[in-house]
């Protein structure tokens, strides 16, 4: 049996002020950090010694894989960090307030581009380039994504970087972000696309999947 353990990163400043964030940087608040030390110390627990780890490109989850590898003294072992793990992009929602996108669109409108796995967001007018994104070509940087678009960047990289590993025994740990978690969690468990809008992915909550040589689950356990 091998396993896989999904973490959402723990609070960001964004987490705490309610805002969308998507691809911009938001650092961990000292609750966020807090929560880190937890789940690492929840994570030495379990004994688990891990190939590699998994992250994205932004602050929030690289921060956090750095603090639960100290925790279980594993600092050593090899972290990835790839864009293809990014939040989704919330395009033009980005920097607003939650509640105050409900009342600007409405709650049911809002409900949707939050929890539904096609529904897009309001599309921003140009994408943002930054330099961490150089040497990749400009498309990937995308103007808003649905759940079901961010997918089709977050598959192919759990199928080329994470299954391969795994299915040599290999334990992998992923550090990354809610919408990132949950399109792993749909593609992993095969949700339905409506079933997804039910699934909540919390933050600095460890997911411990153990699986057979094939992938399938054997058992999954939060801490």
């Amino acid at each position: 049996m091998v396993k896989l353990v999904l973490l959402r990163h723990g609070q960001s400043q964004a987490n705490q002020t309610n805002t969308y964030t998507g691809w911009t940087d938001s650092l961990l608040t000292k609750e966020g950090m807090r929560q880190a030390v937890k789940a690492g110390k929840l994570l030495n627990n379990e004994k688990i010694w891990f190939s590699a780890a998994h992250t994205s490109s932004l602050v929030r989850a690289i921060k956090t894989a750095d603090i639960v590898l100290e925790m279980i003294r594993q600092s050593s072992i090899p972290m990835r960090k790839s864009w293809r793990l990014n939040e989704r992009h919330y395009g033009a929602l980005r920097g607003v307030n939650k509640e105050f996108s409900r009342q600007l669109y409405g709650k049911h409108q809002v409900a949707l581009w939050r929890r539904s796995y096609d529904a897009i967001p309001p599309l921003m007018d140009s994408p943002d380039f930054e330099r961490r994104y150089n040497r990749y070509p400009s498309t990937i940087i995308p103007l808003g994504e649905s759940l079901k678009m961010a997918s089709r960047r977050i598959v192919p990289y759990w199928l080329d970087n994470i299954a391969p590993q795994l299915l040599h025994g290999k334990n992998q740990l992923i550090v990354a972000h809610g919408s990132t978690l949950r399109a792993l969690i749909k593609y992993i468990e095969g949700i339905s696309d409506e079933e997804i809008d039910g699934v909540e992915v919390a933050n600095a909550v460890p997911i411990i999947y153990e699986l057979d040589h094939k992938l399938r689950i054997v058992t999954k356990k939060t801490l």
